[in-house]
């Protein structure tokens, strides 16, 4: 057996989607779970560990060849261990830090002069009432790191209602916490959301996908379109662009998600958001909507192999997130959501159902643009009966 042995810190979802493609490559795949029970070790080899614990993860990194993430919250400290001790990891801790850490991100996006709301490290209400003076309320307050799907987000709409969230609200559960610097960004007045995917490998082969729309409902990514509809080709090209920029310039490794807000029509109309590095929700469609979707990807860009063509199947494909509802038997379900929307693919993650909770996506492949709109309706309506149990 010569083909190298692939492992991933965490259980979830991603994990779960990138042992398939991996098996199909013949690639051995391991998972580093949280519990027995979580996502992806319903369906891959694993062992149950703590992605916190450095000897857990020096027991898992001897059993594999090269390592990759589900999330990025592993400690740097511990992966800059691993690879002080030979390990490959990949991204490696001096790119990965820009995923983790919002503040990093922020400098690096700013050293690279590409768009970037204005910002600062706060530290205490005295900084943020100074930042939302001189940048404009509302403004924006986050956690550099651990946030996600609209956690760690803070919208302040005047200084008032910063004092009062200090006094008794997140801002001050956040400082009292210990959790400072914050990182405060202007508003930024945007007409949609983006998301730029790229693929890197170590030997610095790139490939990008199309810049696609995302539509967020309360933080959390519901609809994605790709490739985004009637986007300038201008600014399509210059998002793209400026994905590629970071992706070299960071020397990310795997998949690199960049999520940007739209503010224009121009090349330069648009601002940067967040970045993941790893695969992402907003590169789902990708899997039945792409030549080579964004799983198997990652899996040739960790293992250095030449990467796969990322052009769309048909006009556009529309992925459509299923959160949890009030139906908890997911599969008592599958038989109406497949007979209503037979050219849909359903994805489900195994998870026990709770309210809000990413539980599986549908994706619909629109075979010319004036079928957007059937696409979505059938995504939605699959995503429903799942979801409510019911095709009424």
């Amino acid at each position: 057996m010569t083909f190298p042995r692939l492992g991933m810190i965490g259980g979830g979802q991603l994990a779960r989607m990138t042992a398939a493609p991996a098996d199909q490559l013949g690639v051995p795949f391991s998972v580093l779970a949280e519990a027995s029970d979580a996502s992806a070790a319903q369906v891959a080899r694993h062992v149950v560990g703590d992605h916190t614990d450095l000897d857990d993860l020096r027991a898992f990194a001897q059993t594999v060849d090269v390592i990759t993430f589900d999330h990025e919250h592993v400690p740097t400290a511990h992966l800059q261990a691993l690879e002080a001790e030979g390990v490959a990891v990949r991204p490696g801790p001096a790119a990965l830090r820009y995923a983790q850490d919002k503040l990093q991100m922020r400098a690096a996006v700013e050293r690279l002069g590409l768009p970037n709301p204005a910002w600062s490290p706060v530290e205490d209400l005295e900084a943020v009432l100074a930042f939302g003076d001189a940048h404009g309320w509302p403004m924006i307050l986050k956690t550099p790191r651990g946030g996600y799907d609209g956690k760690g987000v803070l919208k302040l709409d005047s200084a008032d209602q910063a004092r009062a969230s200090a006094t008794d609200g997140t801002l001050g559960t956040w400082l009292a916490a210990g959790i400072s610097p914050l990182l405060a960004e202007a508003f930024v007045p945007f007409t949609r959301e983006l998301s730029a995917q790229v693929a890197r490998t170590p030997s610095g082969q790139v490939r990008a996908y199309p810049v696609v729309d995302s539509l967020q409902t309360d933080g959390v990514c519901d609809l994605v379109v790709a490739p985004a509809p009637d986007l300038p080709d201008e600014l399509a090209s210059a998002v793209a662009a400026a994905a590629v920029r970071i992706a070299e310039s960071l020397g990310v490794v795997g998949m690199l998600a960049v999520e940007v807000f739209q503010t224009g029509e121009g090349a330069a109309d648009f601002q940067i958001n967040e970045l993941a590095m790893r695969p992402h929700n907003s590169g789902h469609w990708s899997m039945d909507g792409a030549v080579t979707g964004q799983f198997e990807q990652h899996v040739r860009a960790v293992l250095d192999l030449p990467l796969g063509d990322t052009r769309p199947l048909g006009a556009h494909t529309v992925m459509k997130n299923l959160l949890g509802g009030r139906n908890q038997d997911l599969y008592s379900a599958l038989p109406a959501a497949l007979d209503a929307a037979p050219n849909a693919k359903i994805h489900t993650y195994g998870k026990d159902v709770k309210p809000g909770r990413k539980i599986g996506h549908v994706n619909v492949v629109a075979e010319t643009p004036d079928d957007i709109a059937a696409a979505r309706e059938a995504a939605e309506r699959a995503g429903a009966i799942l979801r409510d149990g019911s095709s009424d």
